[in-house]
């Protein structure tokens, strides 16, 4: 059998549809987007310090018996330290995480390391604990790589997102999904966080404070939580949470204004400090938006924002989320308020916080009223 036609055949097949050349890796849509947004994303370290009060057994054992301390509490100091992730938003050096990465205690101290590997010490500007979002500014001598939160991504569902961040310390890292879900609601302990975008992108600790991206390296979200568990205890898995790009540039927005009156900033962190200092509460107000949250009218109290850990709030039982109604005999509507009334508050003095649980039985809201008896450190 002559063959020779037919090998002539092909070879004429093969000139005319050459095969296709191999795509470059470096064209990828995901690389060029991670090549854009990667260079703004920065390590979050930060360090705070707790204190906590230490009484002498042989103090309780007088006390019982006498009726009195011997002595004050000796007051301990613990440095404790924590990862996470944020991202660079101008060229100035305004950075976005979640509040819980940077939470706010006495002595906190945030240092910011950038993609080039530049360490920088960052300001902590504002917060916002229902949010679980958090400004910070470092000071560089040159414009930083930044995203834009004037052009967001359209955030449709099945969508490509990256993870970008620093996953248990690893830099620089990032993971591939899609956006799974939007106005997603995620309860973590009496606190419910509303209006999530959900992803099966992998987010690990560490994470916390990143950006998710998309295909063109514009924000979809910060990176906020993953559920390793159901309520039930039933594991889960691909299923993590970010705060909407949208909801990121609102809150930002407020913070800036902060920013621009350094006093004002001052004066609202000095406002908190007592409370802080004395018990190891971070107390907030009660604003319109927390109080609906909450099921409370606004103003009827002050929100706890945060509790130290090993505090004497702490050891009372006293949880993000609850609200205090009443210091002593006086009805409390704003944290300034609380915090005139702690002015003569010293270390070993005892107040009473009334706290207040909003709970819905039975298809009743029902309100629970507890005093809680703390000493102060």
């Amino acid at each position: 059998m002559n063959t020779r036609p037919l090998f002539a055949l092909l070879v004429a097949f093969a000139a005319a549809f050459p095969a296709q050349a191999q795509v470059d890796p470096a064209t990828e849509p995901s690389v060029v987007a991670v090549g854009r947004a990667m260079p703004t994303v920065v390590n979050i370290n930060t360090e705070r310090v707790i204190k906590r009060a230490v009484r002498d057994p042989m103090d309780e054992l007088f006390n019982q018996f006498f009726g009195g301390p011997m002595q004050r509490p000796r007051v301990l100091s613990q440095k404790v330290q924590s990862l996470g992730s944020g991202f660079i938003i101008d060229a100035t050096g305004y950075i976005v995480t979640n509040e819980h990465v940077v939470e706010r205690a006495a002595e906190l101290k945030i240092s910011v390391t950038t993609n080039d590997g530049k360490t920088y010490a960052a300001r902590y500007i504002a917060g916002s604990p229902e949010a679980d979002l958090a400004l910070l500014k470092i000071d560089a001598t040159e414009p930083l790589p930044f995203i834009d939160l004037g052009a967001l991504s359209p955030n449709h569902l099945g969508q490509t997102v990256l993870v970008l961040g620093n996953p248990l310390g690893y830099g620089s890292s990032v993971a591939r999904g899609i956006l799974s879900a939007k106005n997603r609601s995620v309860a973590i302990g009496e606190t419910e966080f509303k209006n999530l975008l959900q992803t099966d992108a992998a987010i690990n600790p560490g994470n916390s404070g990143g950006p998710l991206v998309d295909l063109s390296g514009k924000l979809v979200g910060v990176s906020s939580m993953k559920m390793a568990y159901t309520p039930q205890g039933v594991p889960a898995q691909g299923m993590g949470f970010a705060i909407p790009g949208d909801t990121v540039r609102g809150h930002v927005a407020d913070f800036k204004k902060i920013a621009a009156n350094p006093q004002a900033a001052r004066e609202a962190e000095a406002a908190r400090a007592r409370a802080r200092k004395l018990f190891g509460l971070t107390l907030q107000d009660l604003t319109p938006k927390l109080a609906e949250t909450l099921g409370f009218p606004a103003g009827a109290g002050v929100v706890i924002a945060d509790v130290d850990g090993r505090s004497v709030a702490e050891a009372a039982g006293l949880k993000q989320g609850l609200v205090i109604t009443q210091v002593g005999r006086y009805e409390v509507t704003s944290v300034q308020q609380v915090e005139e009334l702690l002015k003569a508050v010293d270390s070993g003095s005892q107040v009473d916080f009334t706290v207040v649980i909003a709970r819905r039985v039975n298809g009743r809201d029902v309100r629970l009223r507890e005093t809680v008896q703390l000493i102060a450190r």
